[in-house]
């Protein structure tokens, strides 16, 4: 109970002192006019409740994210609960925060055009592909997952599941976003917060009665726990497994969407820092119950590999199960309810701003504007149609890679704010070292991750050398584009 209690105390502080620091240091103007007010359009572009807006960021941010991969990471051992903490504070937050500013700055562009301002055409050529790839595939993923759910709660063939889901994300990718999404959320964010604060608040009461133990780091439980590792190496596995709740590049698509909604400066540090404060408390609650719940890491990862009888069937724990197993026995018939809505509701409300984003991602690209209805079709009708040709595949080879992909656009992202801060002559290490951090995990997690997880498979040797240079060689290259030929920056 004591290290999570601190985790969460962390949390808080960082949001407190280290978000006021970062909102300062980037100069947020309260008298700055944003472009919800100089671009209004009644679609994109429109003014919305500050309280509202962080509804939203923070379950176009979390979804499953903070739930399933927490309880992935879990799998590790307590080391994940200083990647929650540490990563959310000084890495994630900052992400999410500049990549809602930084567009907030620029017209509210998504983050291509931003990368492209900063670090010259050839990052966003980089971006111009991974970030179509990544909201494909976290939109698609986003399809077929809630459809296999729902047709296993209710009998409904699959495919009547895929077309409802489909055609609630053609609605609230077309139409103006304080219709669909703006109604709605608020709802939903309040189901995923009060399944956070529920399942916290019966761990608590569990350890202080003696029903649960809480997994407390100690030196002694500081090492990889996970049942197979000599393929998850705890570095630099961990920080792929666990990225929202620490850091993820998806963020970055999702935050330019409130940039065009967002009527005030001043509200940028609660909802784009605040929100991924409060995504790393749900990735710390999921973490510790997963551990508390199962007894500890070991159990967490004997359940998953051996199985645990359920109903008298021996069944390999998923994170799906984990999640159910645990709101249905510390909240009770109603923690089933609420399972079934974080579970299945949730990852909607992350894939239907997927779609949106890469809507609006593929029209800034194309300079293609989007205030008509039929410019609107325009883009969303193949991008749908591929996406639904992608749900009739086997989508686990694709999946496969979107973890790295992940954490590889976080550290674009992170050296495009590197080079934004070096251009307005402002020390750059508070990006800079988190991006230099990424980037040594990203090629190191490519060079010794297993062929099925997208990985070469080489020595652990070789993927840390060649981590530690690639990393070295980026920040090098990234402070020399951002000195060479000032840019005028919007400021």
């Amino acid at each position: 109970m004591i290290t999570f209690c601190l985790s969460i105390l962390a949390l808080v502080a960082g949001y407190l002192i280290y978000g006021k620091f970062v909102d300062k240091f980037f100069g947020a103007d309260p008298k700055r006019t944003t472009p919800a007010v100089t671009k209004a359009d009644g679609v994109d572009f429109k003014e919305m409740p500050a309280w509202k807006i962080f509804v939203i960021q923070f379950l176009n941010i979390a979804g499953l994210g903070p739930i399933f991969g927490a309880i992935m990471g879990a799998a590790y051992g307590p080391a994940a609960y200083l990647w929650i903490v540490f990563g959310c504070i000084f890495m994630g937050a900052v992400h999410d925060y500049f990549s809602g500013m930084l567009s907030l700055r620029n017209d509210g562009v998504n983050m291509p055009d931003v990368t492209g301002k900063y670090l010259g055409k050839a990052g966003k050529t980089v971006m111009s592909v991974v970030v179509p790839f990544l909201l494909l595939a976290i939109g698609v993923s986003f399809v077929t997952g809630p459809a296999d759910l729902m047709q296993s709660l209710t009998g409904w063939d699959k495919t009547w599941w895929l077309y409802i889901i489909f055609v609630y994300y053609i609605l609230a990718t077309l139409l103006p976003i304080d219709k669909i999404i703006g109604s709605i959320y608020p709802y939903m964010g309040a189901a995923l917060l009060f399944m956070a604060v529920g399942v916290g608040g019966a761990m608590l009461w569990g350890d202080i009665t003696g029903s649960v133990a809480m997994t407390e780091l100690t030196p002694d439980m500081l090492k990889n726990w996970h049942a197979d590792p000599q393929d998850n190496i705890l570095i630099p596995m961990l920080f792929i497994v666990i990225s929202c709740g620490a850091i993820s590049g998806f963020h970055s698509t999702q935050s330019p969407l409130m940039s065009r909604c967002l009527k005030n400066e001043k509200y940028g540090r609660p909802v784009f820092y605040g929100a991924m404060i409060a995504e790393g408390i749900v990735a710390m609650i999921w973490a510790s119950a997963a551990m508390a719940y199962f007894g500890g890491p070991e159990g967490l990862n004997k359940a998953a590999t051996e199985g645990i009888m359920i109903d008298g069937v021996l069944t390999q724990v998923t994170p799906a199960i984990a999640v159910d197993m645990i709101c249905k026995s510390w909240l009770g018939k109603v923690g089933a309810i609420i399972a079934v809505i974080g579970v299945v509701v949730c990852p909607i409300t992350s894939g239907d701003t997927a779609f949106r984003s890469m809507r609006l991602t593929l029209a800034d690209l194309f300079k293609y504007d989007q205030k008509k209805i039929s410019h609107r079709l325009i883009v969303s009708v193949p991008v749908f149609a591929v996406a639904y040709f992608c749900c009739m595949m086997d989508f686990s080879t694709i999946w496969n890679y979107v973890g790295i992909c992940n954490q590889l656009l976080a550290a674009i992202v992170l050296w495009t704010v590197a080079a934004y801060l070096i251009k307005s002559g402002k020390p750059h290490w508070m990006a800079s070292i988190p991006a230099t951090f990424l980037t040594f995990v990203c090629v190191s997690y490519f060079m010794m991750a297993p062929f099925k997880s997208g990985g070469l498979h080489l020595a652990p040797v070789i993927g840390y050398v060649a981590g530690a240079v690639a990393a070295l060689a980026v920040l090098i290259y990234c402070i020399i584009v951002a000195r060479k030929g000032a840019v005028k920056l919007v400021r």
